[in-house]
C-alpha cells in the first residue's frame, strides 16, 4: 500500500508543477481554456498576477510533496504526505467551488483517495 500513496503523491506533486506551468507560463488563450475563464478576463493585467500568484502556490505545494518523498522515511513520511495531500484536497474544494468543477475530479479526488489510504497505512 506505501508504493500506491507514494505513486500517487508523486503524480499530484507533478500535477501541480504542471498546473503552476499552466498558471504562469502559459499563454492567456491556453489558461482561458483550462481554467473555463472569459478571455477579456484572462487577459487583463490583475488576472494575469492573480494567476501568477496561484502557480507559485500549486508550484511550492507541489514542490513539498515531491521533496518529502525524498527527504522523510517511515511514519514521518505519510505524515507529512497526510498534511499535503489535505492541503490539496482544501484547495480542489476551494477550486471546483470557484473556478471549474473539474478540478474536483482532477486535484481534490486523488488527494482525497491518497490521504485515505495513508489513513489506513497508519492506524
Amino acid at each position: 500500500m506505501e508504493f500506491f500513496i507514494i505513486l500517487l503523491s508523486g503524480i499530484i506533486g507533478v500535477l501541480h508543477l504542471v498546473i503552476m506551468g499552466l498558471e504562469m507560463f502559459a499563454p492567456a488563450e491556453k489558461q482561458s481554456q483550462t481554467f473555463e475563464m472569459p478571455m477579456e478576463f484572462v487577459k487583463q493585467k490583475n488576472a494575469q498576477i492573480a494567476l501568477k500568484n496561484m502557480g507559485i502556490y500549486n508550484g511550492s505545494l507541489g514542490l513539498a510533496l515531491l521533496t518529502s518523498l525524498l527527504l522523510f522515511q517511515g511514519d514521518a513520511r505519510l505524515k507529512v504526505l497526510l498534511l499535503l495531500n489535505l492541503f490539496v484536497v482544501i484547495v480542489g474544494l476551494y477550486g471546483g467551488k470557484t473556478v471549474t468543477k473539474s478540478i474536483y475530479l482532477i486535484q481534490a479526488l486523488p488527494a482525497l483517495i491518497t490521504a485515505l489510504l495513508i489513513l489506513i497505512q497508519i492506524f
